[in-house]
């Protein structure tokens, strides 16, 4: 045994540097994350390290959207999913309380509507289950699965306005699962929070 105190028996020199060389990796490696942080703590404006003077520059297909890999990111698609389910939802009340139309006196660009239920019946079943039924209700007429004449509908003024299913439930079922699928795999999965 040498005088040193620090020294393993049976410890060589090549094990050694390849401890240090291995420190030294994890070193950098942290130092290289702190670094990604106090970038990102820059351009962040809720942060206390908020830089005024930096303008990020992003090309047109990344402005608007949220850095990839984030919980921002993530979120965004969970809130997509989970609007595709409450499409899903509505659709299926208007298909199980709706009653079939009368084909003869639709026009001709509203033959394929399946079910119809008047707006005032469709908000008192809804508001029971949620109190966004006309957004919801906008969302649907946005992606084709419903349709209503008029802007925005509200309650007692359009009671009376009937609100059609314009497609087979089956379909619509198929379409807003695929949708919720879609907005989940196109994020990558929950990041680890710090």
């Amino acid at each position: 045994m040498s005088g040193n105190f620090l020294t393993i028996p049976g410890d060589d020199p090549i094990q050694r540097r390849s401890r240090s060389s291995s420190l030294t990796d994890l070193i950098s490696a942290f130092d290289t994350k702190a670094q990604t942080h106090s970038d990102l703590q820059k351009v962040t404006a809720f942060s206390g390290h908020f830089d005024k003077n930096h303008k990020p520059t992003f090309s047109k297909d990344e402005y608007g959207k949220p850095i990839p890999g984030s919980m921002t990111e993530y979120r965004g698609a969970e809130a997509q999913a989970r609007v595709c389910s409450e499409m899903k939802e509505l659709c299926e009340i208007i298909n199980e309380y709706g009653k079939a139309p009368c084909k003869s006196l639709l026009p001709p660009e509203m033959q394929c509507a399946t079910k119809v239920i008047p707006f005032g019946e469709l908000f008192t079943i809804y508001t029971v289950i949620s109190d966004k039924l006309v957004g919801i209700l906008l969302r649907t007429r946005k992606h084709q699965l419903t349709y209503f004449e008029g802007e925005v509908l509200f309650q007692k003024r359009d009671d009376d306005v009937p609100v059609f299913l314009m497609q087979p439930i089956a379909d619509i079922r198929a379409y807003c699962d695929n949708r919720a699928l879609q907005a989940r795999r196109s994020v990558s999965p929950m990041p680890e929070r710090l």
